[in-house]
């Protein structure tokens, strides 16, 4: 078999065999088939696409590339949630301990935020000691223990899709719903999680910005899960503005707990609560949707989904008396408030220009090397439909290095649309496929 003739024929727009995919992908990885070649099959595959059975087999053969996490003496079913990136997109500090209140397993493996979009672990890591590079026994030994646990990514997980992704990055083929879809879901299925809920984002701040390619990538998502044998749950939500009112990481950690106590934003509490739904029904704790919104919505209310987040912070090495106490975050020494120039409505808050304002007061990492300041952010004090009045304040900008606050400004600026008319509300969600 040569690498020539598998181009070739997915150039034509012929069906790839699951044989002419391992040699491939594994030759690839091996550093025998080389950048030039694989460039050439990745504008193949972008040009021609790849049916659900290549998809579904190119995400089984990148996931085996690398380490496979055994989860199975963790009791139960152990469900997992993937968002495929926005801005003040909070929901897994909700979620892992709320799940995990209502008796549902999470073990969650989380990455770091790179550009405009956030990572989980670099949230945590506002909280004093919060240890996530945890050894495989620690990471069982916690779930079982203590229900959750949310650590790094281990660093040779899916070493295959690392490296494809990166050729993709250079080759103009990232935006391929196929190797997109792979992409993911090697990392999640490589994880060791049963279960899968996918939060797939659509809108100015997503990935995806069309509605009909955020559908379209979700159920390639759920077809390769039910291709290689795990349950897996799609939610397509809004990300047309942030998510929230928090972006930064210490500032979602404060939201993350007010949401947990019931006093969080409205659309945070409600696309959490979604997601929530779908994993307790995939990891069978609950009959219905109905009696799963229930449980969580009492997890809440009595204080046990709080006392599960607090629970696994201490586990992790962190200071768990932070879900009493905020000030124990890192706290930035400057704000500016931005005011409304114009009275009206806010119509529109492009979520893309309030992540890179964050960014750039330091919350986020413009390359991979970057350093962050984890006290930093951007908080929205008005959001899509809110009527205004000329002085109004429309946001708060924490920073602790005025170096590049002017532009931050102008960026968060630049993001506020303000209309003489209320506008229609998008959907929060979408569409759920399963």
């Amino acid at each position: 078999m040569r690498a020539y003739d598998v181009i070739k024929k997915k150039r034509n727009g012929e069906k790839l065999t699951a044989e002419e995919i391992e040699f491939l992908i594994e030759g690839y990885t091996a550093g025998e088939v080389p950048d030039y070649q694989m460039s050439a099959w990745a504008m193949a595959v972008f040009l021609q696409g790849m049916d659900s059975q290549e998809t579904a087999k190119l995400t089984e053969v990148m996931a085996k590339s690398g380490d496979m996490i055994d989860l199975s003496p963790i009791e139960g079913i152990k469900v997992d949630k993937h968002s495929t990136g926005g801005v003040g997109d909070t929901t897994s500090l909700v979620l892992a301990p709320l799940v995990a209140a209502c008796g549902a397993p999470v073990a969650k493996m989380s990455g770091r935020g790179l550009g405009h979009t956030g990572g989980t672990i670099d949230k945590l890591e506002a909280i004093s000691g919060f240890e996530t590079g945890l050894s495989r026994d620690k990471f069982i030994d916690s779930v079982n223990q203590q229900g959750v646990a949310i650590a790094g990514q281990t660093g040779n997980l899916a070493p295959a899709d690392k490296k494809l992704y990166a050729l993709r990055d250079v080759t103009a083929t990232v935006d391929s719903i196929p190797l997109i879809a792979s992409s993911i879901m090697s990392k999640k299925i490589a994880s060791g999680a049963d279960g899968i809920v996918l939060d797939v984002k659509v809108g100015s701040g997503a990935f995806m910005k069309v509605y009909e390619d955020s559908v379209e990538l979700a159920q390639t998502m759920v077809n390769i899960g039910k291709e290689v044998g795990r349950n897996t749950i799609a939610v397509v939500s809004d990300m047309d503005q942030p998510l929230g009112l928090a972006v930064g990481n210490a500032l979602e950690i404060v939201e993350a707990i007010e949401t947990l106590k019931g006093e969080g934003p409205t659309d945070l509490t409600e696309l959490s609560l979604t997601l929530g739904v779908q994993m307790l029904l995939l990891a069978e704790v609950a009959e219905d949707k109905e009696k799963a919104r229930t449980m969580l919505e009492e997890a809440i209310n009595n204080g046990s989904a709080l006392a599960k987040l607090k629970e696994m912070i201490d586990n992790q090495g962190g200071n768990g008396e932070v879900v009493n106490n905020l000030d124990l975050l890192p706290q930035a020494e400057n704000s500016l408030e931005i005011k409304v120039e114009d009275a009206g409505y806010v119509e529109k808050i492009a979520a893309e220009r309030v992540g890179v304002a964050a960014m750039l007061l330091g919350a986020g990492r413009e390359t991979k090397e970057s350093d962050i300041d984890l006290a930093v952010g951007v908080e929205l004090v008005s959001k899509v439909g809110v009527e205004v009045e000329k002085g109004d304040t429309l946001a708060v900008l924490y920073y602790n290095d005025e170096q590049n606050l002017a532009e931050a400004k102008e960026e968060l600026l630049g993001a506020y649309q303000i209309g003489s008319e209320k506008p229609e509300q998008s959907p929060l969600i979408y569409e759920i496929i399963n």
